[in-house]
């Protein structure tokens, strides 16, 4: 089999937290250590599960009525950083950015929130920032990252880990950021023809 890369660290933020009880259970048993924020934050703790939360990593809040809450350069330098190359990782140690293998996102629900017929303002605050800003970080490092972009590939992502462990190739990194861009592509598409109406 092809080089397998541990996943060590997740970052975790979904809206939708259905179906990832399961995923959470098997990536700690495998000794996952879990990074979140606000809702997702809690729902892992009230599995039983330690989670540290990324203002304890940025010192900074989420802030801006939950506007900005990921979007800092020691959550992006930590999907981004490449582990193959000297000047990254000299740069990660420097300011103390952690490593982050695996990123599992969802996005806000731009389509239904438009669908339900809501406000103009209400919508635009359906129109995710940080989500797809991670989803593309994840998928561009794909080399060194696993990019979960939604509920939909959680069961892709629990049969690997139930047949090798923690741990990927990089073929199914790759497959995981061809999905990713999928899911981006999508939503942009959508949030453009709202736009364009």
């Amino acid at each position: 089999m092809a080089e397998l890369k541990k996943i060590k660290t997740a970052l975790i933020s979904v809206f939708h937290k259905d179906g990832l009880d399961d995923l959470l259970r098997k990536l700690n048993e495998e000794g996952v250590k879990f990074l979140s924020t606000g809702g997702t934050q809690k729902f892992i703790e009230e599995q039983g599960y330690a989670c540290q939360k990324v203002e304890d990593v940025t010192t900074y809040p989420s802030i801006l009525g939950g506007r900005v809450k990921t979007l800092h350069p020691k959550i992006f330098g930590g999907i981004l950083g490449r582990r193959d190359n000297e000047g990254d990782r000299e740069q990660m140690a420097q300011y103390e950015i952690p490593e982050i293998d695996l990123v599992i996102v969802d996005l806000y629900p731009f389509e239904q929130t438009v669908a339900s017929g809501a406000s103009e303002a209400d919508t635009i605050e359906k129109i995710d920032i940080g989500g797809i800003s991670l989803i593309r970080a994840g998928a561009k490092n794909f080399k060194d990252v696993v990019i979960v972009p939604s509920k939909a590939e959680y069961s892709l992502l629990l049969d690997i880990i139930n047949k090798q462990g923690a741990a990927t190739t990089i073929e199914q990194r790759k497959a995981f950021a061809a999905k990713a861009f999928g899911v981006s592509s999508h939503y942009d598409t959508a949030i453009h023809n709202w736009f364009a109406k």
